[in-house]
């Protein structure tokens, strides 16, 4: 993000802070309930969002160095993601071409050499077939031809893409629009990937996904934890597309009172969330940037997976055992919700992060979201209401209807 563009953003936080006034989108919503549970929606959700729709699966961080590999297996086809030799990012199902076993099935690893487990037929990481036992017995096997199936595979400023079908197509900046060049600013090419937490829960996809939707909670649900951290009742919001930007403020935005606007940075002072269709929250910030991908699983409704993958700038990710080593403060999960605790520390410790967004999202939004799931699917509750102060609520919903030629979410007033 431009330093401009942040001081506008902070500025709109202030002012709303100063008049205890959150974001006004000037209208309500209902959203019927059938958007949780309909197993018919759930299955064309599963089609268009994540069978026929490009996936974001992770940063460059992920594939560090040449040998590098990841898996994933969220959206319904098997994806093996390598780094090849040559230093390019590659993509390709995963699974032999002799009786179609995955050849990788660790998480990520690094290997030149993928070997199907059922008959050892070998491949490059760059996808070529390159070794086929006892081939005498077995017959000709053009290799030129037999490789991996690839799959469209984009590395766009440090952000890595790739369509779920071999002749999909991938365009990534058309897919971030406007948001394109403000995302290339936060250079996520260059952090380094420091592990992941896994949620599955009892919520619809659309459950989870709301949960990154509105400030208004923050204060009531969230007043021992992420509410010790930042204000509620605070939002600037901007839509780009179907993509948007969403920044609430740290509790010591206040500090900005004091410096001049060309010393003003989102760094401490507010959480910067980027949401990015269909399913994608990207939480970025000077030294860490969050990926939150959240699937739905295929056939329930009311079943989703989060993933949650953590990434420091190579600078900060060293200097947590450097700080550890050396005896320095260090802030972990004990004092994750202490402000006074940050302040003495040197570095925010990934154990602290881990608590923050863990406890936070999986011990809080989730458990509402499981029962707000429990009560869609009792079929008495037939719609719920978005007010004006959830504008982020309107847009996911609206964009996830028109993308399936549904009809707009009904106006309340």
């Amino acid at each position: 993000m431009k330093q401009e563009t942040e001081v506008v953003v902070l500025k709109e936080l202030l002012r709303q802070l100063d008049e205890g006034r959150n974001v006004d989108a000037g209208v309500r919503y209902r959203v019927p309930t059938d958007a949780y549970v309909s197993p018919e929606l759930a299955e064309r959700e599963w089609s268009s969002f994540f069978q026929n729709h490009p996936q974001f699966i992770g940063l460059s961080g992920d594939l560090d160095a040449p040998g590098r590999y990841f898996t994933t297996d969220d959206f319904g086809t098997p994806v093996l993601a390598t780094r090849d030799d040559e230093g390019r990012f590659r993509a390709f199902l995963n699974a032999c071409r002799h009786r179609g076993v995955r050849v990788a099935n660790e998480a990520r690893g690094e290997t030149r050499r993928f070997m199907c487990p059922f008959h050892n037929w070998t491949y490059a990481n760059d996808g070529r077939l390159v070794g086929v036992p006892r081939e005498r017995d077995f017959g000709p096997v053009d290799k030129s031809c037999t490789g991996l199936i690839e799959l469209p595979a984009v590395e766009h400023n440090g952000m890595l893409w790739v369509h779920p079908k071999p002749d999909g197509e991938l365009d990534v900046p058309a897919l971030l629009g406007d948001l394109d060049a403000e995302l290339a600013n936060w250079n996520a090419g260059n952090y380094v990937y420091l592990g992941e937490t896994v949620i599955e829960g009892n919520l619809n996809w659309k459950l989870a996904n709301d949960t990154f939707g509105e400030t208004y909670h923050f204060q009531r649900l969230h007043k021992e934890t992420l509410g010790q951290l930042f204000y509620g009742d605070a939002l600037a919001y901007e839509t780009f597309g179907r993509n948007h930007r969403f920044v609430f403020p740290a509790r010591n935005i206040d500090e900005l009172r004091d410096l001049p606007e060309s010393e003003w940075s989102t760094d401490d002072a507010a959480n910067v969330l980027y949401y990015l269709f269909p399913n994608v929250q990207f939480n970025v910030g000077r030294d860490q940037i969050l990926v939150i991908r959240i699937y739905p699983e295929k056939g329930n409704p009311g079943r989703s997976l989060t993933r949650l993958g953590y990434y420091y700038r190579p600078d900060s990710a060293a200097a947590l055992p450097a700080a550890e080593a050396s005896g320095d403060r260090v802030i972990g999960a004990e004092d994750a919700y202490d402000m006074d605790a940050r302040d003495d520390a040197t570095i925010l410790g990934l154990e602290a992060t881990r608590e923050v967004f863990d406890s936070t999202i999986e011990q809080e939004d989730y458990a509402m979201g499981e029962k707000a799931q429990q009560s869609a699917e009792s079929g008495l509750l037939t719609h719920l209401l978005f007010g004006r102060n959830e504008p982020a609520l309107h847009h996911y919903h609206n964009t996830f209807r028109e993308a399936l030629n549904l009809p707009p979410l009904e106006r309340v007033d």
